[in-house]
């Protein structure tokens, strides 16, 4: 919206304005924006919630310790999914479809969530949505983006071609190329589909899983936004893709705002939601922000590189796999709780420490997917 106003209507009369055609230029801006959106309307929502009486219901079988975090205002994930849409509107050049996938993916993503913390919130416990009818919803929401891409690839604007860490001559397809893909069209996308759709879910579930201590999801968000923002610029740009040897994508340069604002945004709540926090972020916050970053991925085709941008999620994931899997298997535990952090938490490890520790490990993490892409 500025943008058009600033560069394409005005610009002309006033060449000075011409510095908004600078992608980076409009990340820095798109990034301020949504920082100081939350930091600015972050006590009202926090009062609104309080007036609405939207607090955290605790898990009985939980740490004891979070019991006196009852009655925290939760569902601040309002206010991140609104300080990354509006400055992306603002700043994005709105006629780029991907920019318009993303911001429709999060908000599918964040209205699921909504309705979990909603149902939450009216029952006064800690069971939203079941299990199946949220995996549901995640589904047909990740079935839709998959569809959006299979149209974007039939009109040559995007690829079913993955990028393989590591490998620089080696780009599977995910596309069925053979008699059956061409006897009838849409079953030679269903690996694709299926594939984005594993992805898609599984990102936004290891989230939400994650969000258990104060700080610690959207400080982890706040590295893989920043780094998803970094390679998102350099695969669309020309020049530092083919030094990288990465497939050019020119087409998602202004995806790099988006990345930008998630990044201003999270930070913006990480303000409000530090320890000790004065707001959640709720499963319309986490399932958002799990669904955007693995939109992006699925975008830009680091699919692969996902699992290290978001290693801490991963991990977390995984311990709740490992965990439920050994008790119906073995009917013994390997962690004292799942997710991860709440075994360190019954270890003694005080939260403040253990978030730090699960950022810097977040971060290393993050580098190393950077690395990656010069590792060819």
């Amino acid at each position: 919206m500025l943008y058009w106003l600033l560069y394409q209507v005005l610009q002309p009369h006033f060449s000075p304005f011409r510095i908004f055609r600078y992608l980076t230029f409009r990340t820095a801006f798109a990034s301020l924006t949504a920082l100081f959106m939350g930091l600015i309307v972050g006590p009202a929502v926090i009062r609104q919630l309080r007036e609405f009486q939207i607090g955290q219901y605790i898990r009985e079988e939980g740490p004891k310790a979070h019991a006196k975090k009852a009655g925290t205002p939760t569902m601040g994930g309002v206010l991140i999914v609104i300080a990354i849409v509006i400055p992306t509107i603002l700043w994005a050049d709105l006629t780029n479809k991907f920019v318009w996938l993303a911001v429709c993916s999060t908000l599918a993503f964040a209205a699921i969530g909504f309705a979990d913390d909603y149902i939450k919130v009216i029952h006064r416990r800690n069971l939203g949505l079941t299990a199946r009818n949220k995996f549901a919803l995640q589904i047909l929401t990740s079935l839709a983006v998959g569809a959006a891409l299979v149209a974007l690839q039939a009109h040559k604007e995007y690829s079913t071609h993955l990028v393989v860490p590591f490998f620089k001559n080696f780009h599977p397809d995910l596309v069925i190329t053979s008699w059956i893909g061409k006897f009838y069209w849409p079953l030679a996308f269903v690996p694709f589909v299926a594939f984005l759709v594993m992805v898609l879910v599984g990102s936004s579930n290891a989230v939400n899983l994650t969000d258990g201590l104060d700080g610690l999801a959207i400080g982890c968000t706040v590295i893989a936004a920043g780094a998803l923002t970094v390679l998102t610029y350099v695969s669309s740009h020309a020049t530092f893709a083919t030094y990288l040897e990465l497939p050019p994508i020119p087409q998602v340069a202004e995806l790099t705002i988006f990345c930008g604002a998630m990044v201003g945004a999270s930070i913006g709540f990480l303000w409000y939601n530090a320890h000790p926090a004065e707001v959640f972020m709720g499963d319309v916050g986490s399932l958002a922000l799990g669904g955007a970053i693995s939109t992006v991925a699925g975008i830009i085709k680091q699919e692969l590189l996902l699992p290290f941008i978001g290693g801490v999620f991963v991990i977390e994931a995984l311990s709740v796999v490992l965990q439920v899997g050994s008790y119906k298997l073995r009917k013994k535990r390997i962690f004292k709780m799942a997710p991860l952090h709440h075994h360190f938490e019954l270890l003694g490890w005080s939260e403040s420490k253990f978030i730090t520790r699960f950022w810097i490990a977040s971060l290393i993490f993050a580098l190393f997917a950077l690395t990656t892409l010069k590792l060819r």
